[in-house]
């Protein structure tokens, strides 16, 4: 049993205090389903970036598993690894979908629980996914320490083929934040040029980009993974759903936490 590493932290530890608070960042949101194949969502406190990834979650269509890659910011465990725990939040249990899990045996992605025990990125999108499904789906939880280009793409073909061979119905939410601790302005100046190679379906693009704004985009392996699997699954466009940062909670435009929700179809 895989269990929560943040709940108390990041997001309510009680379950009806979780559920309050994810009622509260659906608020005045649609919940419309759309045909999306992949997405990105934040992975920061709920008080600063719910309600960015609840106009992901408000969209999402219901799913046999999400494929949930996020990056590993603990240093622990493999490189990239699959987890293959039951997975425990303060709104119950949910499953690894084991069979996508043992399809990635001999390859790249090691079977390793020691990098998700305490990992936020992936656990903090799951509460999202119980308020909206309940538990009625899988996960496959994979987290990225080398998130270098040819690894992110490695992984994504990895798993569309997987998908594709499995005959299932899979989303992939990709887990990141973007600019860390940069004048707002400055922030989404540089966010504006990732979210658009995004937008364009472009992974080299993200690389070129990330590189030469220098930017602190954490989960840039995850979001290329993503993309990569999204696209050999059929998908041709992408949306930005909505943009903010940590200082319109804070006030402190001084140093933010960019946020992004953005859908590929």
């Amino acid at each position: 049993m895989r269990q929560p590493a943040v709940a108390g932290q990041f997001y309510p530890l009680r379950p009806e205090n979780l559920e309050k608070e994810l009622k509260q960042c659906f608020e005045g949101l649609e919940i419309r389903e759309r045909n999306i194949l992949g997405a990105v969502c934040p992975h920061a406190g709920y008080v600063y970036s719910g309600k960015v990834a609840a106009h992901v979650y408000a969209a999402l269509p219901k799913a046999d598993t999400y494929v949930l890659f996020g990056p590993n910011h603990t240093g622990y465990g493999s490189p990239v690894s699959v987890s293959t725990d039951t997975w425990k939040t303060p709104l119950g249990t949910l499953e690894v979908d084991r069979e996508l899990a043992e399809g990635l045996s001999g390859s790249i992605i090691d079977l390793d629980e020691l990098g998700h025990r305490y990992e936020h990125s992936i656990e903090v999108q799951l509460p999202f996914l119980q308020y909206r499904f309940d538990q009625d789906f899988r996960i496959l939880p994979i987290c990225l320490g080398m998130q270098d280009e040819e690894t992110a793409i490695e992984v994504g073909t990895l798993i569309a083929n997987l998908v594709s061979k499995s005959g299932k119905k899979v989303a992939f939410i990709a887990s990141s934040d973007f600019t860390h601790y940069q004048p707002a302005n400055l922030a989404r100046e540089t966010d504006n040029e990732i979210i658009e190679a995004i937008l364009n379906l472009d992974v080299p693009g993200i690389y070129e980009r990330l590189y030469r704004r220098n930017a602190s985009v954490c989960g840039y392996g995850p979001i290329s993974a993503m993309l990569t699997a999204s696209k050999k699954l059929g998908a041709t466009r992408a949306e930005l759903l909505n943009y903010s940062n940590s200082g319109e909670v804070s006030g402190d435009m001084n140093a933010v936490v960019g946020y992004a929700a953005i859908i590929v179809e």
